[in-house]
């Protein structure tokens, strides 16, 4: 395959590669190098300096080695002709060549190694959620059309960008299922084809840097924000995600269940209910994140589970009865785009797992809207909620020793530490609401 890049990169006349990381937050980082030292980062990896990167490293332990993930190589297909560009996704490692305990997508893989010794493949399918904003309008946040939950309305500029973006997924070895309008005025949503949780993982970083490229093209700017907007509904990551064995079989369906759910779909289920508090740091990790789990805008608030009720964290998804062997599955509703995918899938995998490791017993499904239940009734159904802000999800992330445990002292004290510090910040501030009100 190796060969392959390197006669792609010739005959292309590729000049630039970026060679792309993420810090703990999410963010996509990059080194750019020449084409000509492709052979030599491909052979040996590159050097960066990590001090400056969120979570990375301190001062005097900065060196950081970037090995590529061949299998990620691909061409930016808005690259100009006369500056063609490539990118490959990287692992970082340290200097005597052991992986970097901070690097998220290590820890993914690490918790996909024990899942595939344990027999399971884990597959995702991300549903990402996103507004289209007017680019020459900021800070005003002018949102570009007035459709609401699957509008057809007429070929925008969003509508362009959003089948350009599906378009171009292609290049990068990704195929979008589908693309809508979402429920709020300009609102939109495209999903991921379920996989490999770590190549949907990458793939998310390929989208958000897609939507990002053609919607500046455009006079757009994208955000991934969970709660731009006040008063309408916010942007989630719901996301489907199954067990396979070796050979690719649903280890979720069971023909003579209720629900068609496994012995080891219920154990799953029932790990992600019992870690769902400490979850939530890693699945919305923003201050914004809780102006989106708030009652009445679709969002999930209790930890419950359920098939018809989209109130519930955790919902079994109809399907075709053609379908349902190979595609029963089980839609986590809290994640939002905010998030670093390869920690989000980490945690929810390691949550799932301990699961079944510990062979864990779900409570009663809630069929009912849980949004209009009294407390007397949420308390007699046992019925918990999720935290009601970052430092209240932070606080119970770091007494969960399953995700800790997953995350390494590293990696968790420097979010953790970045956490309560974007807390502190947010509490300093004075708001225009603040301002409107008292003042």
């Amino acid at each position: 395959m190796k060969n392959d890049i390197l006669k792609k990169i010739e005959d292309e006349n590729i000049e630039f590669i970026y060679l792309i990381f993420t810090d703990i937050t999410g963010e996509a980082k990059k080194v750019t190098i020449p084409a000509r030292e492709v052979e030599n980062a491909l052979e040996s990896g590159i050097w960066f300096d990590g001090s400056s990167i969120e979570g990375f490293a301190r001062i005097f332990e900065s060196d950081m080695h970037l090995k590529p993930d061949i299998e990620t190589f691909a061409v930016l297909p808005w690259s100009k002709d006369d500056c063609k560009i490539a990118q490959i996704i990287c692992d970082v490692y340290l200097p005597d060549g052991t992986p970097f305990s901070g690097d998220p997508r290590g820890v993914l893989k690490k918790i996909l190694g024990k899942a595939k010794k344990m027999g399971y493949q884990y597959n995702v399918g991300p549903e990402i959620e996103f507004f289209l904003l007017e680019r020459d309008k900021l800070p005003d946040l002018k949102v570009h059309d007035s459709k609401g939950y699957f509008d057809l309305g007429v070929q925008s500029r969003a509508v362009e960008i959003c089948q350009e973006t599906m378009r171009l997924m292609q290049n990068f070895g990704y195929s979008c299922e589908s693309y809508h309008h979402e429920v709020s005025q300009g609102q939109h949503e495209t999903d991921l084809s379920y996989d490999n949780a770590l190549k949907i993982a990458d793939g998310i970083i390929c989208l958000k840097h897609t939507l990002r490229t053609i919607s500046m093209q455009n006079g757009m700017k994208v955000t991934f924000m969970p709660k731009p907007i006040y008063g309408i509904n916010g942007s989630g990551m719901h996301t489907h995600q199954s067990l396979a064995d070796n050979n690719g079989n649903n280890i979720f369906y069971e023909s003579k269940d209720k629900y068609n759910l496994s012995k080891q779909a219920y154990n799953f289920l029932a790990g992600q209910i019992q870690h769902a508090k400490a979850l939530t740091a890693l699945l919305a990790p923003t201050v914004n994140s809780y102006k989106r789990l708030i009652p009445g805008f679709e969002a999930p608030v209790y930890i419950c589970w359920g098939q018809i009720n989209r109130s519930a964290l955790i919902r079994i998804p109809m399907l075709t009865k053609n379908k349902i062997p190979h595609g029963k599955r089980l839609e986590i509703r809290c994640p939002d785009p905010s998030c670093n995918p390869y920690l989000a899938f980490a945690a929810m995998l390691a949550a799932g797992i301990d699961g079944i490791e510990n062979e864990l017993t779900p409570p009663n499904p809630i069929e009912e809207n849980v949004y209009g239940f009294s407390d007397e009734k949420l308390e007699e159904l046992n019925i918990d909620t999720l935290p009601g802000s970052i430092h209240e999800a932070v606080e119970e992330l770091e007494q969960d020793t399953v995700l800790t445990d997953l995350m390494g002292e590293k990696l968790l004290n420097h979010f953790v530490n970045a956490k309560k510090q974007e807390w502190q910040e947010f509490l300093f501030q004075v708001t225009p609401w603040e301002v409107e009100r008292y003042l």
